[in-house]
């Protein structure tokens, strides 16, 4: 076997392990969702930064009222034919087209993270202050409208220093890094990694989602004995 057939094979296993255990970590999530917020048909519950929500229908039933909200209308429309969610397109600024208290319940997972800076701006902010000054800010906004629009929430984002960076599959120190340099890793890898990104995530501590979340109970994700995430819950 040549090389590039071999490592287009450990690419392979590689995508499937990381593909595995995603899906239970979000079986876990998904459960304490269950758990902590009791949902029952008659809430209006939305789904922030959903794709097409098919992580949400994994959760729950159908019959539930269930608003799916991202910033690709192609992805929310697709969620309406695939589940019958009703598809919502948000700008990229954190501001949400909803009164106060609009919904009994907001689910947001893996996704404040990305809530940065736009995607047309992201390989130009080389500076590491920059980025995390305005990504901080649209965090902060975000964060605010959740708390905002419902009655109840549940945001989960990954630990800043988990050993392995969840976006890029490489060692935490792409976290690290100065931007300048992050950037540059994450061209030079998409062009063989099996995992391909975009330099957009702004990853936080405990202490930042306390920030952030003042009202929530904080819940936290072990893997291998390991702080994997933080999941701020009102309910």
């Amino acid at each position: 076997m040549n090389p590039a057939a071999i490592w287009t094979r450990v690419g392979q296993l590689i995508t499937t392990a990381a593909h595995a255990y995603s899906a239970r970590q979000r079986r876990r999530r998904g459960a304490l969702f269950l758990e902590r917020l009791r949902p029952v048909p008659a809430d209006r519950i939305l789904d922030l930064g959903s794709e097409d929500g098919s992580h949400i229908a994994s959760i729950l039933d159908r019959g539930y009222d269930v608003s799916i909200a991202d910033i690709d209308r192609a992805a929310v429309e697709s969620g309406q034919r695939k589940f019958g969610f009703r598809p919502v397109v948000v700008p990229e600024d954190g501001a949400l087209p909803f009164a106060d208290g609009h919904f009994d319940i907001v689910f947001c997972s893996s996704v404040i993270e990305h809530a940065t800076i736009d995607k047309k701006d992201l390989w130009q902010y080389r500076s590491t202050r920059e980025f995390r000054r305005a990504a901080w800010a649209r965090q902060k906004r975000l964060a605010d409208e959740i708390r905002r629009i419902g009655r109840r929430y549940y945001v989960q984002t990954p630990y800043r220093y988990f050993p392995i960076e969840s976006h890029t599959w490489l060692p935490a120190v792409i976290v690290l890094v100065p931007r300048w340099l992050q950037i540059r890793l994450i061209d030079r890898m998409n062009r063989f990694w099996p995992k391909k990104t975009d330099p957009d995530f702004h990853l936080l501590t405990p202490a930042d989602m306390r920030i952030l979340f003042p009202d929530a109970e904080l819940c936290y994700e072990r893997s291998f004995g390991l702080l994997k995430s933080m999941i701020a819950v009102r309910s």
